[in-house]
């Protein structure tokens, strides 16, 4: 239980490829941490960017889910047809005079040192005769987001350093931040198990929640599995699909990055209802409160 409701964790992958053991380790965890509570788990395909996603990505991603035990609650929610929640969410941002029009394109970022945080071009208006190309969040000056990792520990940053983030992206597409708070919410989701490098969009995420009248999430970020060069595993550095024929290898590998102890059982399904049962956030934890 937290935030005085039932436990509601999620599992949201992408469908730009098939899952790789990092992409797993984030499955693994976030659905052990439902179980251990009681609670329910869920899926939602955020397929929101269609130039990057892989015909076919989508089902082999769920096969792979239940080929290794992981077995959702409920219905898999698609982002793609949640496209009016979003433009109801900007309309809402608009209206209350947080969020605005962008006109900058990417290279005029560049020049500007601006590609991770925003510089503020466009918040006082757009040059005469210019049309938007984008929309963004308007962050509040002196906005201060804190919470309290159950991994990393505490966690502070003050809006300057995450500055206006992109809702509505120059191609059309809507941006993950908005997209994710907006989904949460809608599911009601009330914990968040997902990797470290989702730390920073974090705090994006709860100013937008604030934004919006929603409640603030639980969230715990797991160590992200690395290659040999000390590169997080994804579809860029090229990870390797994990395979279901060989789901029990791949767990051990997935449990032995969580701190699991080592299973007496070989089945994908008895490896996580033993994991389940000896599930800790607090063995991964980073930082001391």
């Amino acid at each position: 239980m937290t935030l005085g409701r039932p436990y509601v964790g999620r599992f949201a992958p992408s469908p730009t490829g098939r899952l790789h053991l990092g992409s797993m380790v984030a499955a693994v965890a976030s659905y052990l941490d439902a179980r251990a509570q009681g609670g329910t788990w869920l899926v939602r395909m955020e397929d929101l960017d269609p130039p990057r996603e892989v015909p076919g990505a989508a089902d082999d991603i769920l096969r792979t889910l239940e080929g290794f035990g992981l077995h959702w609650d409920g219905e898999v929610l698609y982002q793609h047809t949640r496209h009016a929640a979003y433009r109801a969410a900007l309309n809402q941002l608009l209206q209350e005079d947080m969020a605005f029009g962008c006109c900058c394109t990417r290279r005029e970022l560049a020049e500007a040192g601006g590609l991770q945080v925003y510089p503020g071009t466009c918040r006082d208006g757009l040059p005469h005769g210019a049309e938007p190309r984008s929309w963004r969040f308007r962050m509040q000056d002196g906005e201060e987001l804190d919470w309290q990792d159950a991994i990393q520990g505490g966690q502070h940053f003050a809006g300057s350093q995450v500055g206006d983030v992109t809702l509505l992206r120059a191609d059309g597409q809507w941006a993950y931040h908005l997209a994710v708070v907006v989904d949460d919410e809608f599911q009601g989701i009330t914990d968040v198990v997902r990797g470290a490098d989702l730390v920073e969009a974090t705090a994006a995420h709860i100013a937008l929640q604030r934004a919006l009248g929603f409640r603030t999430l639980r969230y715990a970020h797991v160590p992200v599995v690395t290659n040999a060069q000390g590169q997080k595993l994804s579809k860029q550095t090229f990870a390797q699909p994990v395979s279901i024929s060989e789901a029990s290898e791949t767990l051990k590998k997935v449990f032995d990055h969580l701190k699991l102890t080592e299973c007496e059982v070989d089945e994908p399904k008895r490896m996580l209802d033993e994991a389940a049962s000896t599930w800790q956030l607090t063995s991964l934890k980073q930082n001391e409160a």
